[in-house]
């Protein structure tokens, strides 16, 4: 079992700084659509129905491209 780490910070309405193990990053954006970028993982754009728990998230930049070196 691993331990997990992960902390985040409301910096103003519609922005928060999330802190984990493997680094930092900042997600904007407002209930059930966010963009986040500066994490290892590269960015990401999540888009979900508010109460659902449904939700679709698509990696953008960095971390999409995994077999570039190829």
């Amino acid at each position: 079992m691993g331990l997990r780490f992960q902390r985040r910070v409301k910096i103003f309405p519609g922005v928060t700084l999330n802190f984990s193990k493997s680094g930092m990053s900042v997600s904007i954006g407002f209930r059930g659509f966010h963009y986040t970028f500066g994490g290892k993982r590269g960015s990401r754009v999540t888009a979900g129905i508010p109460g659902t728990g449904v939700s679709y998230t698509e990696q953008l930049g960095e971390g999409n491209d995994r077999e570039e070196g190829k």
